[in-house]
């Protein structure tokens, strides 16, 4: 598919990324996360069924495998 950014060329292609939301005051970080990610300009796509569960996953508030630095930009 096209990339919906205007001008640019890309074209949508599937891979998996990392999805970085702050949900509850809190930054979670989810990886291997299914999208669509221009080849051009790194543009992203999520299908609705991905961020249904990505909303399902957080609300779950189950442990998370791991633990990620944190920095912040002063």
């Amino acid at each position: 598919m096209k990339c919906s950014v205007e001008g640019c060329p890309g074209e949508y292609e599937e891979r998996e990324i990392v999805h970085t939301v702050r949900y509850r005051g809190e930054v979670v970080v989810i990886d291997h996360v299914p999208a669509e990610v221009c080849s051009v300009c790194g543009d992203v796509l999520l299908k609705p069924e991905t961020v249904r569960r990505i909303d399902a996953l957080l609300r779950t508030a189950t442990k998370p495998t791991g633990v990620v630095p944190l920095y912040e930009y002063a």
